[in-house]
């Protein structure tokens, strides 16, 4: 059963035909009936063209600003990517032509109520830059204060919903229709993005992130994140402090000499580990163009429309992940990612711990420019999705915000080292968390688990009372073969036997060496000696002993 294919759609659809036929999806295009839509002469057959992963981010840059948020939501779902599609889409560039000056005054006045002349004493009427959501103008307050008035492209709410629309009518085909949807759970899919345009779409949301990521950056000296004019913002209009600076990537050689490269560096990667592993929030779209240099050698941060949040728990693994293969840990990095991610069925354990074992240890050998821990994680996650496990989108955008954060470091300082700034932080970050562990609000959650627990312990001592006075107390052990558990256990109940043999004969020479006998060996009494004597033969045979067994063990097992 085709889609529906709704006349005032039937652009979008054309559009969303093509990506699919260009991609090696024309199945897709003919079952679901959007082939229907191509006239003759621009059947997507008769087309030729570039289905390389660096083209896939130019067309979508092409098909306008719903496809370009699309494209950067994708790049965080390795589950439905490739891996070299991933990274081309983690590059793509939000910018566009910018609409009139015209427009963008009418839009500030009918959202802040005053007339541009009124609220401002200088508004320029050329945008300083341009995206897919909105553009900004620079501007002057009458108090005198520099700003930038972040301005929402006029009709996008109204474009975005009739996307949306057509983007849902293809994803529940997909999902009821196709093995590939099933599996990937499209609408889901165009859930999460429609939750995460919402947000961007909404200033005051953004102009809250910077309050909160700037109240949390406050103690790093070289970062600086622009303030909110509360007054002068609106769900479709930001206002926000004007900072002078260019972007990372567009210094020149004069310029790199006059700023300290290795400082900016090490304590932009220190704000980035403290904003995911601290903090749980964090700046999610560090691309080189929203990250400058400003004319007092700091770094600033715009933008702070795409944020991310960890939870508590998740910020713990991931601490330990990064961590892991910082120490080129492959063991524990594995052990970590597992328990991080969700099994599947057809989950390959040991496949997966090779891979990931051979690309860290590859890694710990590598060059300093080929070390990418953006990268690396990514490629991680790409390794576990196909082994049978699927990773939390939360890695991969925290793999994707440190993969731009490997670029602007290098920029900045050619010899930057991510993992090493990782071990030399890792001391600091876990005082923050403990720190942060020991609010209040943490300490009142605490006291109240604990009450909990307290109260409920009555009655569940209760429960084991009763079931050993009827005899129905049970303890499940799960073990393999049993002639082997039985045989351990004998093993470590021997020694445990021979331990306290061993240890009641020293007591009790200690004790008889308080005793004057006529017999004595050494100039002690001769029995409390033999009693020390046979305990010291006794442990070095129950040492040998165990020795020997844990070598035979591990030979065995190599075999």
């Amino acid at each position: 059963m085709a889609i529906s294919l709704k006349p005032e759609h039937l652009e979008r659809y054309k559009n969303i035909g093509l990506l699919f036929w260009k991609y090696g999806r024309s199945d897709i295009v003919k079952l679901s009936g959007v082939e229907k839509v191509f006239d003759e002469e621009n059947h997507p057959k008769n087309l030729e063209g570039d289905s390389k992963p660096e083209q896939l981010a130019k067309d979508l840059e092409k098909m306008g600003p719903i496809y370009i948020k699309l494209g950067q939501l994708l790049s965080t779902r390795n589950d439905l990517l490739p891996a070299e599609y991933i990274e081309a889409l983690t590059h793509l560039q939000d910018n566009i032509h910018p609409f009139s000056f015209e427009e963008a005054e009418q839009a500030v006045q009918d959202e802040l109520g005053v007339r541009l002349s009124k609220g401002f004493s200088f508004f320029e009427a050329t945008p300083l830059a341009s995206a897919s959501l909105g553009q900004v103008h620079r501007a002057i307050l009458r108090d005198g204060r520099n700003v930038v008035v972040k301005i929402q492209r006029p009709g996008i709410r109204q474009q975005i919903a009739g996307d949306l629309e057509a983007l849902e009518d293809i994803a529940a085909f997909l999902d009821n229709h196709t093995e590939y949807g099933k599996n990937a759970h499209f609408i889901l899919v165009l859930d999460e993005f429609r939750r995460s345009l919402a947000r961007e779409l909404d200033y005051e949301h953004e102009a809250k992130n910077l309050l909160e990521i700037g109240e949390n950056l406050k103690s790093f000296e070289a970062i600086i994140v622009p303030e909110p004019v509360k007054d002068y913002t609106t769900g479709k209009i930001l206002t926000m402090d004007f900072i002078r600076g260019k972007k990372v990537t567009s210094l020149g050689p004069l310029a790199h000499m006059e700023i300290d490269g290795i400082r900016l560096a090490e304590e932009l990667f220190k704000a980035y580990l403290k904003q995911i592993l601290v903090d749980g929030v964090f700046h999610a779209d560090p691309h080189p163009g929203n990250v400058f240099v400003t004319e007092d050698n700091r770094i600033a941060l715009l933008d702070l429309g795409m944020v991310g949040r960890i939870s508590q728990a998740m910020q713990e693994k991931l601490l330990k992940l990064l961590l892991a293969v910082s120490e080129g840990n492959s063991d524990a990095a594995g052990d970590i990612a597992i328990e991080i991610g969700r099994v599947r069925d057809d989950f390959d354990e040991i496949g997966f711990r090779q891979k990931l074992a051979a690309t860290i240890e590859e890694e710990q050998g590598a060059n300093l420019e080929d070390i990418q821990i953006g990268s690396s994680m990514l490629t991680y996650s790409r390794y576990a999705n196909e082994s049978g496990l699927d990773m939390p989108s939360e890695l991969t955008l925290v793999s994707k915000t440190l993969l731009n954060l490997d670029i602007v470091g290098r920029t900045l300082d050619p010899t930057f080292k991510p993992n090493d700034s990782i071990r030399r932080n890792a001391s600091d970050i876990m005082q923050q968390r403990f720190a942060k562990s020991l609010s209040p609000s943490n300490l009142f959650s605490s006291l109240i688990e604990t009450k909990e627990f307290v109260r409920e312990m009555p009655g569940r001592i209760n429960k084991i009372l009763d079931a050993l006075s009827k005899n129905q107390f049970k303890v499940k052990i799960d073990y393999g073969e049993e002639a082997t558990f039985i045989d351990g256990f004998q093993k470590i109940a021997n020694r445990i036997a021979t331990a306290l043999v061993l240890a009641a004969l020293i007591i009790g020479a200690s004790l008889l060496m308080r005793i004057e006998t006529p017999f004595q060996l050494f100039g002690y009494p001769g029995f409390a000696i033999i009693l020390f004597l046979i305990a010291a033969g006794g442990a070095m045979w129950l040492l040998i002993d165990i020795v020997l067994n844990d070598r035979s063990r591990k030979r065995l097992n190599k075999k």
